[in-house]
């Protein structure tokens, strides 16, 4: 009781945070942009945490740092196969000429080997032992602003992650490639209808299935653009792209038990509604 009574206390102050998200993230992109990241002269590189590389940051008119610090999920932070998916597709439009630089914080380098050869991350990652990056450059402690877009000179063009958030995502590409949406679609309004999802008490090792449902509550039609979820353990698919005014769509969310406890997952819908997204959440217990 006490453990669930925790949860619904952090859910009322996660939805308080909400209104302040935007604050935030104009306050950290007039903070951040432009400004120099500093990269330690001796960065070592691995495959695996155990097989070292040599590996030099190359001088490329864009790169991508995506740095990880050791709280919290690993996994949920890494969510590793998002990170193949985007760089295959900036590969095919850039030639291979934007590199990825992983710095990875490791509170367990055993966990942290069995998530990249478990997700077949062959890539080099530097583990950042001492916090050296971090300390030279004093990231901000939210994992979603500890990922930029750095021009040749180290200088900050995009702050944000983009597997977490897809409309980063355009950012970044419309600054690398200049890829962008030439269509511009009337905004339209999507009502899910539950906002959160109890799916109860989950049995360890299983995956618990929940179908939910969201309507186009405006005058325009509603045209899908993605997902994200908090987790790499959680997935969102569904069988149709655009939603006509009034109409209703299930979306199907599959969440994998990995291991015992409490657990507090969200799934967010991107399209053109009102702040770009739609987040559903879910809660319940692992045993």
């Amino acid at each position: 009781m006490k453990q669930r009574l925790y949860i619904l206390s952090l859910l009322f102050l996660l939805a308080a945070c909400q209104e302040n998200k935007k604050e935030q993230f104009a306050r950290l992109v007039q903070e951040w942009q432009g400004k120099e990241i500093v990269f330690p002269q001796d960065m070592a590189f691995t495959r695996f945490v155990t097989e070292q590389v040599e590996y030099r940051i190359p001088d490329a008119e864009y790169k991508v740092l995506i740095y990880v610090d050791s709280t919290g999920c690993t996994s949920c932070k890494l969510q590793l196969p998002k990170w193949k998916e985007l760089i295959a597709h900036v590969d095919s439009t850039t030639n291979s000429n934007i590199p990825f630089i992983f710095v990875f914080q490791s509170k367990d380098d055993k966990e942290l080997r069995y998530i990249l050869k478990r997700d077949n991350f062959d890539r080099p990652v530097c583990i950042d032992r001492d916090s050296r990056l971090d300390k030279l450059n004093k990231f901000p402690q939210d994992i979603t602003f500890q990922t930029f877009l750095l021009d040749k000179n180290n200088k900050v063009k995009v702050i944000g992650n983009p597997v977490h958030n897809l409309a980063v995502r355009a950012l970044y590409l419309k600054q690398i490639a200049g890829v962008q949406h030439k269509e511009i679609l009337a905004k339209t309004t999507l009502e899910p209808e539950k906002s959160e999802y109890d799916l109860g008490t989950v049995k360890e090792g299983t995956t618990k299935k929940q179908t939910i449902a969201v309507r186009n509550t405006g005058i325009t039609v509603f045209k899908l653009t993605g997902f994200t979820t908090s987790c790499d353990c959680t997935e969102a698919t569904c069988n149709w792209k655009e939603l006509q005014p009034g109409e209703s769509g299930t979306i199907t969310v599959s969440y994998e038990a990995e291991q015992p406890g409490d657990f507090y997952r969200t799934v967010e819908i991107y399209g053109n509604i009102p702040n770009n997204s739609l987040m559903v959440s879910f809660i319940g217990t692992v045993k």
